[in-house]
């Protein structure tokens, strides 16, 4: 996963006039692209006390919609933090997309870590432990990137 490159094509894109909305469709596309084991990745962007998703690749979900403290996703803005689950059902909370999916990477949309969640990239794997440190990383400064786009005095700003 290159997300210095993901953030290029993301900032060409700003250049050339994309909307936010854009932006985060055209990020989550970039970003499924980048390797062969995310099998879904997608977006959501918190609502009051829910997730809301925004767009996705991959496979068809019931979840569009997450309560906050609810499965992976709500429980990383819960707690304020990034999950790396590298075998989804050994968690009791697990809110299944695919039967397929073995482990999940979420990683919070925010600029720093005291900085406002404004929702987050969730990502699923087909494979067991499938994200490692490095893509940890490499989506997060994607992720910094695109909380540049709530207009919190950030950079990326639309």
């Amino acid at each position: 996963m290159d997300g210095e490159a993901v953030v290029r094509r993301l900032e060409e894109a700003r250049r050339e006039g994309a909307s936010r909305d854009e932006l985060l469709r055209l990020a989550v596309h970039e970003i499924e692209a980048e390797e062969d084991h995310y099998d879904w990745v997608g977006i959501y962007l918190l609502d009051g006390p829910t997730l809301v998703l925004h767009d996705y690749v991959g496979k068809p979900t019931d979840h569009d919609r997450i309560p906050v403290g609810r499965g992976v996703c709500g429980t990383a803005v819960a707690e304020g933090r990034d999950l790396n689950i590298p075998d989804v059902h050994a968690i009791d909370n697990y809110l299944a997309c695919s039967a397929e999916t073995r482990s999940e990477l979420v990683v919070l949309l925010r600029e720093d870590e005291d900085a406002p969640v404004h929702g987050q990239i969730d990502m699923d794997s087909d494979r067991p432990s499938a994200f490692a440190a490095r893509d940890e990383e490499e989506i997060r400064r994607v992720a910094r990137w695109l909380a540049g786009l709530f207009g919190d005095g950030s950079r990326a700003s639309s």
